[in-house]
């Protein structure tokens, strides 16, 4: 079991033991307003791939209050508004199953028509030995149109 670290994010009464999700992340976010973050997801396949994590052990989307539930999609819906400007993605798939991680997350992934899965889901076996380079992403340049889209801090609707 990995051990704990609670962080002004991730208070400790709002952790799990056994959960990853909970467990101080070895990557910085790209964006945390301290009631979720988002992070980039290392994937040669989906550069671009990003995870919007509620920052407390929450298992169900409607185990969360309406005004909760709001402001988590709405930072998953600015990160997919974001991978479409800055990626030429045919698709953003938009993804929360919490079978393997019981803990609330959305899966934000871009997705191209000669990927090597598609149109299976990024998690299925792969249909081709390969996909073509896509153009990089780079981390700075993501967390900045992130930044942009969400300004520095949720807690206030942008106007």
């Amino acid at each position: 079991m990995n051990e704990m670290t609670a962080t002004p994010a991730m208070p400790a009464q709002s952790m799990a033991a056994d959960c990853p999700l909970c467990v101080a992340p070895a990557e910085a976010p790209l964006w945390d307003d301290g009631f979720c973050r988002v992070i980039a997801v290392d994937d040669a396949d989906h550069p671009g791939f990003c995870r919007v994590i509620l920052n407390r052990h929450v298992r169900e989307m409607s185990d969360l209050a309406e005004a909760e539930q709001m402001r988590l999609m709405r930072v998953v819906f600015a990160v997919e508004k974001v991978l479409r400007q800055c990626t030429d993605a045919d698709k953003i798939n938009l993804a929360s199953f919490g079978n393997m991680v019981a803990h609330v997350h959305w899966h934000v992934i871009p997705r191209w028509r000669d990927d090597r899965r598609f149109p299976e889901a990024v998690w299925a076996a792969a249909l081709r030995p390969t996909a073509p380079a896509r153009k990089a992403l780079t981390r700075e340049r993501l967390r900045a149109a992130i930044i942009n889209e969400l300004g520095d801090d949720l807690r206030e609707p942008r106007p």
